[in-house]
């Protein structure tokens, strides 16, 4: 008899194309799809470049003088136009808003101008260090081998040196040479003595 296969305990999963789909994982060798964000992404390189020019143009003379004129002619004519026309009454409420408004603004901007700028300072901190560092390991090693080259240049015969020693060699043979006249014309005296001595016998 055909042996009997037991129910309920395995489930044969069906192969081929009628196969069930299993929740694959992610595969590393690609990329995510993009998520869908609610808020609007921005470059914050771009930004913070825009902030660095405003903030320039703040304190410049150009934007004193801009805001001072805007705003003598926004009192001017709230105070001098038909009451139909003019649209800041006096205390001038909405020329304080606009005021605090542009204030707000602008002290995060510079802030984030300085930040930037501070942040290029450390930078160019760390490479004037770096730098100076290596130019000090230069100086050491020059330092180090110009001694080296000191040294080995006293070990060195040089022309004075030469100089003076052919002319103690120089001094020397020429005292061999007069004591060596000397001697043979002691010798050559003293063979003409003798000769007269003998003569003299004769």
């Amino acid at each position: 008899m055909a042996p009997e296969y037991e129910t309920g305990t395995r489930e044969r999963v069906p192969a081929g194309a009628t196969a069930t789909t299993r929740p694959r994982t992610p595969r590393l060798d690609q990329p995510r799809p993009p998520r869908r964000r609610i808020l609007p992404e921005w470059d914050p390189e771009a930004f913070g470049r825009l902030s660095e020019r405003i903030a320039r143009f703040i304190g410049t003379g150009r934007f004193l003088v801009g805001m001072t004129v805007v705003i003598v002619v926004w009192l001017l004519w709230n105070i001098f136009a038909p009451r139909d026309l003019r649209f800041d009454n006096y205390p001038f409420i909405f020329l304080t808003l606009m005021l605090s408004l542009q204030a707000s603004y602008a002290a995060p901007l510079i802030l984030l101008a300085q930040n930037r700028q501070d942040d290029r300072d450390r930078v160019n901190l760390e490479q004037d260090r770096r730098q100076n560092e290596r130019s000090i390991a230069d100086t050491e090693y020059l330092t180090r081998e110009i001694a080296a080259l000191r040294i080995g240049l006293g070990e060195v015969a040089t022309r004075d040196w030469i100089r003076s020693e052919l002319q103690d060699m120089v001094k020397e043979l020429d005292g061999h040479r007069n004591g060596h006249h000397e001697h043979s014309a002691f010798h050559a005296v003293s063979a003409e003595r003798s000769r007269g001595r003998d003569a003299d016998d004769r």
